[in-house]
């Protein structure tokens, strides 16, 4: 069969243990058999580092994908980076994020297996010679790639597929070659120079630094996994008559190379290089196996995000891919101009080169010249991408863009994290569900079934007793469990708004305050999230978070009908727990600015209700389960777009809304940092005079949206009818959906739903 080959910088994995024995069928079994020994399976599980390779969105969805192409039997491979430290573990220290090396294999990971026999050399540096029998790449400096193997299996179907990560080792002669007679200790020590190349994640989401030492990870990850994917098609038997296949005609039909963002995009002039230089095959026909064979993935619209190298960078680690760059590039450019004659803005606008003061390679202008199909990941998204990112090329080349709404594994976000509500659910509409999520659409016919109202609420509050106890035992807070648990958890990032939740929260507190007799809903407003460790106005906003809450929770006119809490720490591990005991779901940033969200979906399908912008998958979920049963408010993308021609002016909204202007004053003045009261001057500076996220023009709507949230929850039973009809409609957001479009719609497989026979049983 074909096989397809996941690219990424990125897995974020999480834990192991519970969702092998989940796909295994064996969750029961081993809880009993533990329990017999004496012990706790919780207690155990919670012993487990999270694997945490990976950001946020980008990463967990290369997971989630790889559950399901295992459970939909597709032969696929996830190709990644084995960093010895992923991200970082965070620590709030007087109320400001401290990062802390993430050791997560200090003692040792037992779902990995070295693959020695499978190392592979990867070359850096060096120049290029042309000679008459080709072209060489010589005098450079290798680094061999490691192979490790985790199993991926798929959900009680015998499939079993692989993860491998590459580990970079330093060449046994490293740096003792006949230049360096002297130093040998030296020489020795500088192996850490080559193996540094797997040592860390980056930590930055959604946003691009030009650092050599990335440039050699991604080139390092695409080079090893190159090698192994040809290595694998010449020694298929599949329709082929020679021992070892040599001619790359069917490579397209047996290949896939799924590019998840620009990271891996080296992967193009790569695979170029080894079919030219190393396979001998023509220019033309190189150029048509690599573009059938590619696919790019677009996640994200904002312009710091796209990686733009410096052409001197390429000179000098990867100067043949600079030649091949340029090469396609100027075959790019001849079409273009063949087209559009004497367009010279139009050639300037689509090259893969952007000319200026520093020369530059503009990556996922390469992606979509070098791939046959681009996708964005959410409608909304991908309309974005075709009609302003990347507008001139769809206007050359439309059928090459396509839309691939993202999903999330019910595996891991239902069934693991939320068994008492997969419980009550299967007892209703039976297991089936598991593995086809459209079929929760039979719940709306228990919409008004008294028992199923009450045992979808009583769940709920379960959920919501046992995350109370786990915040009190980790991190000594009390919380209301019966209070709305208003959630808020991502990376921290301006567009993602946190600041309007913020704002939200003092406004509460500004009510309260103002007459503390009257009633009022009680919320506990839990905010979590990591900050890239170079983003200053991340971290501010994380102090700001931990500075209003200090205020709230300790003033004693509010007493337990507000509380602001700052999840530490939020991870993978952390998510399976909140997400479950959430009532509200936050998801508000600017519209045009989310490509997707995947956090949406799995609250969505947990049970809690969506406040939100018509932004990412948002507006699916509104139109799957009816705008009405989520609370969207504020500007769509055309809102936002006057609003830029028209200039957004925060002081106008500052002097219209009093409410608003109270809250500024506060965070101004010192209200909520008393002991340095110049703390959040950064912050507001920014809020008024250049938020590109604009803030203050949603926040009227988002109030007196958050009215209406409150106004149903005094209303339980029609508040867990909404979260019914949620449930229901989430169907379309399991990542088994998103998976079968991609094999039908860009890889060209169909996946299959039969058991492979156990190993026990004999094949036919």
């Amino acid at each position: 069969p074909q096989r397809i080959y996941y690219l990424s910088l990125e897995f974020y994995m999480g834990r192991t243990l519970q969702n092998t024995m989940v796909n295994l069928g064996l969750q029961n079994a081993c809880d009993e058999a533990i329990y017999q020994l004496g012990l706790d399976v919780e207690e155990l599980e919670e012993i487990e580092e999270d694997a945490g390779l990976g950001n946020g969105g980008l990463g967990r969805l290369a997971a989630c994908f790889l559950d399901s192409m295992a459970t939909l039997g597709l032969a696929a491979y996830g190709y990644g980076i084995r960093y010895e430290f992923g991200i970082f573990n965070q620590k709030i220290v007087d109320g400001w994020q401290v990062e802390e090396a993430d050791d997560w294999l200090r003692y040792g990971n037992p779902w990995e297996k070295a693959r020695p026999e499978y190392m592979l050399p990867v070359h850096f540096y060096g120049r290029v010679d042309h000679t008459p029998e080709g072209v060489k790449w010589i005098d450079t400096q290798v680094v061999l790639a490691m192979p490790y193997d985790t199993p991926v299996p798929g959900y009680k179907n015998n499939t079993v597929n692989t993860m491998r990560l590459w580990s970079a080792k330093a060449p046994n002669d490293f740096n003792l070659q006949e230049f360096n007679v002297g130093d040998y200790i030296e020489a020795v020590l500088d192996r850490n120079l080559a193996e540094n190349i797997s040592r860390v994640l980056y930590p930055n989401d959604n946003f691009f630094e030009g650092k050599e030492l990335r440039l050699k990870q991604e080139y390092f990850v695409v080079a090893a996994t190159l090698q192994d994917i040809i290595r694998r098609f010449k020694s298929s038997k599949f329709g082929c008559r020679d021992p070892v296949r040599t001619c790359f005609e069917t490579f397209p039909d047996k290949v896939a190379i799924q590019l998840n963002d620009t990271h891996p995009a080296l992967s193009i002039p790569e695979l170029m290089r080894i079919l030219v230089d190393v396979e001998k095959v023509d220019w033309d026909k190189a150029w048509e196996i690599t573009k059938r064979t590619c696919a790019y993935t677009n996640h994200t619209v904002l312009p710091e995000a796209l990686e733009r190298w410096p052409v001197s960078m390429f000179e000098k680690l990867l100067p043949r891919h600079l030649e091949i760059i340029y090469a396609l590039n100027q075959m790019h450019l001849d079409r273009v101009a063949a087209l559009y004659p004497g367009d010279i803005d139009r050639l300037r606008r689509m090259s893969v080169i952007e000319e200026g003061d520093c020369k530059r390679i503009n990556m996922a202008h390469l992606c979509v010249i070098g791939s046959h199909a681009v996708n964005g990941v959410a409608r909304i998204h991908s309309d974005i991408v075709k009609n302003s990112v990347f507008k001139d090329f769809y206007e050359l080349e439309p059928e090459k863009f396509q839309n691939k709404t993202n999903g999330i594994t019910p595996r891991r976000w239902l069934l693991l994290c939320n068994p008492g509500l997969a419980d009550v659910i299967a007892e209703k509409i039976g297991e089936g569900f598991i593995t086809d999520l459209s079929q929760l659409k039979k719940l709306l016919d228990f919409i008004n079934n008294e028992t199923f109202i009450r045992d979808v609420a009583k769940v709920k509050q379960e959920n919501k007793m046992k995350f109370a106890a786990y915040l009190e035992e980790q991190y000594k807070v009390k919380i209301n469990p019966s209070s709305m648990f208003d959630v808020q958890v991502k990376r921290i990032h301006e567009y993602k708004r946190q600041l309007l939740n913020c704002l939200h929260a003092i406004t509460l507190y500004n009510r309260i305050r103002s007459d503390p007799s009257k009633s009022f809903v009680p919320r506990t407003i839990m905010i979590g999230g990591k900050a890239a460790p170079g983003y200053h106005m991340a971290k501010m906003i994380i102090k700001l978070i931990t500075s209003i809450g200090e205020v709230i929770n300790n003033d004693p006119y509010v007493g337990d009908r507000l509380k602001v809490i700052f999840l530490e720490n939020y991870r993978v591990s952390l998510a399976e727990k909140v997400i479950p005991a959430a009532d509200l779901s936050q998801q508000i940033s600017t519209a045009g600015t989310e490509a997707s969200g995947t956090g949406n979906m799995k609250f969505m399908v947990n049970g809690a209700l969506t406040i939100g912008t018509m932004d990412g998958a948002n507006v699916e979920m509104a139109e799957e389960a009816g705008e009405e049963n989520l609370f969207i408010f504020g500007m769509r993308v055309e809102d936002v777009e006057a609003l830029d021609r028209q200039g957004y002016n925060a002081q106008e909204y500052y002097e219209h809304l009093p409410e608003l202007r109270q809250a500024i004053d506060q965070i101004s003045s010192g209200f909520f940092s008393p002991r340095d009261p110049g703390c959040f001057r950064d912050v507001v500076n920014m809020l008024m005079h250049h938020d590109r996220f604009k803030v203050f023009a949603d926040y009227e709507a988002y109030i007196k949206c958050q009215g209406q949230v409150d106004k149903l929850f005094m209303d339980p039973r029609e508040w867990t009818k909404k979260v019914i009809r949620n449930i229901a409609c989430s169907g379309k957001f399991s990542s088994d959906r998103t998976i079968m479009e991609y094999a039908r719609e860009i890889w060209g497989v169909e996946p299959s739903a039969t058991k492979i026979p156990p190993p026990n049983l004999p094949r036919d």
